[in-house]
């Protein structure tokens, strides 16, 4: 009995036999995926509000006071360059062509009358039969007939210019946009007759918000959309004024193959070529937004200061040689090791 109860202390009190707690267990390394940054990130699509427009939009007017006698050119109309468009009374002008013309028939007659008495007092001057003052003077009378005759020549001038401005012409290829006026009605200077949009000049004039407009400027590829129709485009001009109220600037296009109508509506779509960074990749740490990279084998967090919640980020911050993590994100945290 005794040595049983000795046999059992020793087994007890044997190092050898004692029994060990079991080994602290290593938690497993965290799961993630990453992709370069190239491959990572996404190019938000924008787009805004545009609609064609002419570079010109003119408002044809008389340009003198006469009865309009003609108005051949129609609503919706296309015309070509140099079409008469509306015909005003020139009867009046052609009178005034007719005196004009015969004033200047009179004055090239005193005109020739001078000169010829000039010439026939020069000869009687070289044999000193008159004097050097009646010379002069005949020299002066012929000098000023041919100026009588110059200003008779731009009367005449002056009146077909006005019966010429009877006839209006379009100064381009364009579209009638609307009458002001009907035949019969008496036309001033300035009297709007037509309104006319030039098809030679189309562009596209569109309201992007001001954040956007470096982006636009940077675009590979700009198209117009209207109708599940797509055009290709091309910047012309981004309006350094900023519109306060909408926050937007006007930017101007231009159709690189067909063109469309004036005044249709639409809009234009570009890519963002800044970098972005998707919602599903953005985790929140210590209150701020961002992305975790892999940098020598452990996770950093790097803060991305436009990141929304739900919305993608522009990542144009990160060095392009970038790895993101794109899977398991959300389990890691700031300089964790890695494997």
């Amino acid at each position: 009995m005794h040595l049983t109860l000795l046999a059992a202390g020793l087994i007890l009190a044997s190092p050898a036999l004692a029994v060990e707690p079991p080994p602290a267990a290593v938690p497993p390394a965290p799961t993630f995926r990453t992709e370069p940054l190239e491959k990572a990130a996404t190019f938000p699509e924008r787009t805004a509000p545009a609609g064609v427009v002419s570079a010109n939009e003119s408002r044809l007017s008389a340009e003198i006071a006469a009865r309009i006698v003609a108005l051949p050119a129609e609503v919706g109309q296309v015309l070509a360059a140099g079409s008469v468009v509306a015909r005003l009374d020139d009867r009046d002008g052609v009178i005034e062509i007719d005196r004009a013309e015969a004033a200047l028939a009179g004055a090239g007659a005193r005109l020739a009358q001078a000169e010829s008495q000039l010439r026939r007092t020069r000869e009687l001057a070289a044999k000193n039969f008159v004097s050097p003052e009646a010379l002069h003077q005949k020299q002066t009378d012929a000098d000023a007939r041919r100026a009588d005759q110059q200003a008779a020549a731009a009367a005449v001038a002056a009146a077909r210019r006005v019966v010429a401005k009877a006839t209006i012409r379009a100064p381009f290829r364009a579209v009638v946009r609307a009458r002001h006026a009907a035949v019969g009605e008496m036309a001033a200077p300035g009297t709007p007759l037509l309104t006319l949009v030039d098809l030679s000049r189309l562009e596209i004039a569109a309201q992007v918000p001001s954040l956007f407009a470096a982006t636009l400027a940077g675009a590979k590829e700009i198209l117009w959309e209207s109708g599940g129709r797509r055009e290709p485009l091309k910047l012309l001009r981004i309006s350094p004024a900023i519109n306060r109220e909408a926050r937007s600037v006007e930017v101007r296009l231009a159709f690189r193959g067909a063109t469309l109508a004036p005044g249709l509506e639409g809009r234009i779509v570009w890519r963002d070529p800044r970098p972005h960074m998707a919602p599903e990749l953005i985790v929140r740490r210590d209150g701020a937004l961002g992305v975790f990279l892999v940098e020598a084998g452990k996770a950093r967090f790097v803060p991305l200061p436009e990141a929304q919640e739900g919305r993608p980020a522009n990542a144009e911050s990160l060095p392009a040689a970038s790895q993101v993590v794109v899977s398991g994100q959300q389990a890691l945290r700031d300089g964790v090791a890695l494997k």
